[in-house]
């Protein structure tokens, strides 16, 4: 995507530099090897910026006058920190730290890209690989040869590279920014390719995919877009729309309907099992131990990649027999992650981090701002139910997707 009529190339050929912000722009819709290729050239295009900032200092520097860039070093120089108290085994604290390293992926998308034009080179790469990972899953779901699907959930979830759960996330986002770009969209026909892609991702996620995370962000950033379109006026209601449109899902979407009912029955079984062995009584249990862990240790928390050590540590107090869950695990909630390792600290820093995001978006023109603050409110509700940062896969669709949003805005 980018703005008004497709730019000229007459003068400013495509150089590798924008080929490798395209080509880490695309990769967030494909397999994890992708991913990592494109996250590689990336780092080594990055650190040539870099080293080239150093040699020929510049007063407009890219990130002059970001609150992200601050907020995303003042939180791995905390994980960084914790390496010193962690109760994690060295490998797993390290694992861990890298895992937070997609982070600065933010940071060098923003360095790397130049100008507006780069940066809509990049978004319409990001808007063609999330449309083919959505014709894919539409060609599963009608029982179509798909042969590059490597997801182990494609002929049952219809989920393509990912789980079924990651990609009702991205492609609940991919509709919020489809919609509020679809007036700089080029071509004769571009906006209504937008609008077309918007509707087809949010069938696809609210009646085709089963992922109820993927659901809740769906609900979110439809009642966002319908807020920001009403009058001031009958803003007033606002409060009610996400109620209005999950229960006309509910009636209407058997895939919604049946995985809402999954989790209230979920929920009413957690409390007398001893090893909760559904979703939700998983995640129940996982969330509790968190908070136990916060609660015994709220200044600084156990430390980077503590959360496996300290939840089976848990477990065995109460039940001794305790299989232990592997290593870099999660408590499946970005915020509590967060507050495990670093204690309450660490739930502002990841607040902080939001917030920054949010503020660099308040100086963008209205479009692209709304498609910034979309994918950030995406990112806030995922991770109410996952850790979309720490998990591979989703947390690099965000960092990159964050990065060429602001690039986008602040350009």
């Amino acid at each position: 995507m980018t703005l008004g009529p497709a730019p000229r190339l007459s003068g400013k050929p495509l150089n590798f530099r924008l080929a490798v912000i395209c080509i880490a722009a695309a990769a967030v819709g494909l397999s994890m090897v992708a991913i990592s290729f494109a996250k590689l050239l990336l780092v080594i295009c990055g650190l040539a910026v870099i080293f080239t900032m150093y040699r020929e200092p510049d007063e407009s520097s890219p990130l002059k006058g970001m609150a992200t860039p601050v907020a995303v070093l003042i939180a791995l120089m905390a994980f960084a920190l914790s390496l010193f108290w962690t109760i994690a085994p060295p490998a797993e604290a390290l694992g861990s730290l890298a895992k937070y390293g997609k982070l600065l992926m933010i940071l060098l998308i923003l360095l790397v890209i130049r100008d507006r034009r780069e940066a809509g080179y990049a978004l319409g790469a990001f808007a063609l690989t999330q449309s083919f990972l959505l014709i894919s899953s539409w060609m599963l779901f009608a029982k179509l040869p798909v042969p590059w699907a490597t997801s182990r959930m494609a002929a049952t979830e219809y989920s393509v590279f990912s789980s079924y759960l990651d990609q009702g996330i991205i492609s609940a986002v991919f509709a919020a920014v489809c919609w509020h770009l679809r007036v700089l969209v080029p071509g004769r026909f571009g906006r209504q390719a937008a609008v077309f892609m918007t509707f087809a991702a949010l069938a696809n996620v609210l009646f085709v995919l089963s992922g109820r995370s993927g659901h809740v962000v769906a609900i979110a950033l439809v009642s966002m877009a319908i807020i920001w379109e009403l009058p001031k006026k009958y803003r007033v209601i606002a409060v009610l729309i996400p109620f209005l449109i999950a229960f006309g899902l509910y009636v209407s979407s058997s895939r919604v309907k049946d995985r809402l009912s999954q989790v209230r029955t979920e929920v009413d079984s957690y409390s007398t099992l001893v090893e909760p062995a559904t979703s939700s009584g998983i995640r129940l249990n996982l969330w509790r131990r968190a908070l136990q862990t916060v609660e015994q240790h709220p200044l600084a928390g156990t430390g980077i990649g503590s959360w496996s050590t300290q939840f089976n540590r848990l477990q065995r107090e109460q039940n001794p027999a305790h299989v232990d869950i592997s290593s870099n695990g999660n408590p499946h909630q970005e915020y509590l992650m967060w507050g495990v390792q670093l204690g309450v600290p660490g739930f502002v820093i990841f607040l902080a981090l939001l917030l920054s995001v949010y503020k660099d978006t308040l100086g963008m023109q209205k479009d692209e701002a709304r498609a910034a603050q979309s994918a950030l409110a995406g990112l806030a509700v995922a991770c109410l139910f996952n850790s979309s940062i720490y998990d591979a896969q989703i947390g690099d669709f965000f960092c990159i997707l964050l990065g060429l949003l602001l690039a986008l805005g602040r350009r």
